[in-house]
């Protein structure tokens, strides 16, 4: 999984089969102006099928070879998958829904305009900004969706208030990783795993305070990295 992770080996794989396909009707359709980006700039909407470097597929790679060194039948390997596949269907659709929730938020620019709100937040923004990520990743269930829906905002959000861009940057990571208790594919695999079907409101309920709180502590060390010192020296210019 190390080395398929590697931007050397993920660029050969794309090289062998990675076909791209520009969405008609929304590919640079779509166009920020500033102060969401220093000038207009066109949104590209194209959907790239890279399946052979898509960590998935290591996974699934590192399954079936950690099967066979464990002398599984080929026959049973494969009962298994489906078996799982059947197991997690609902939760795949999950998933589906939430990243496709996300595009929409980029999209329709839903992110750029609560972005600027935050940004309206002055002195403030460095605790609001992180609570930004955690609501990202609450939103589409992933920190790199979260980064890609806020990272962009962040930067020029920092820069029109003298902050540090790195600094946002971090800290809508940072918060998001808070908002993974709570998103909803998160619940949802956590609820088909231990096989406690019809309970996710359940789990919601219990770790909702958890995560807002952590949330709120990692906002405050921002916020202090962002104006008190010595925190300030904590920050990567």
């Amino acid at each position: 999984m190390f080395v398929w992770g590697l931007p050397s080996v993920k660029t050969a794989l794309n090289g062998i089969f990675a076909p791209s396909f520009p969405i008609s009707g929304l590919h640079n359709l779509v166009e920020k102006v500033p102060p969401v980006v220093t000038k207009p700039t066109k949104e590209g909407a194209v959907y790239v099928l890279g399946l052979l470097s898509a960590t998935g597929t290591g996974i699934l790679f590192s399954a079936i070879v950690g099967a066979l060194v464990m002398k599984y039948n080929p026959i049973e390997i494969v009962r298994t998958w489906l078996r799982t596949l059947w197991l997690v269907r609902y939760s795949l659709l999950t998933i589906v829904l939430m990243l496709a929730l996300g595009t929409l938020t980029r999209f329709s620019g839903t992110d750029t305009t609560l972005g600027l709100a935050f940004a309206n937040s002055g002195v403030l923004y460095p605790f609001f900004g992180t609570l930004m990520g955690w609501i990202g990743v609450a939103m589409t269930g992933s920190d790199t969706a979260s980064n890609v829906l806020f990272g962009g905002m962040q930067r020029v959000a920092a820069e029109q208030l003298g902050l540090s861009a790195n600094l946002m940057g971090a800290a809508n990571s940072s918060g998001g990783v808070m908002g993974k208790m709570i998103d909803a594919q998160s619940i949802v695999v956590a609820s088909t795993a231990t096989r406690w079907f019809n309970h996710e409101g359940d789990i919601l309920r219990y770790v909702f305070f958890h995560s807002i709180a952590l949330a709120c502590l990692v906002g405050l060390l921002v916020t202090l990295q962002a104006y008190v010192f010595p925190f300030t020296l904590m920050v990567v210019h």
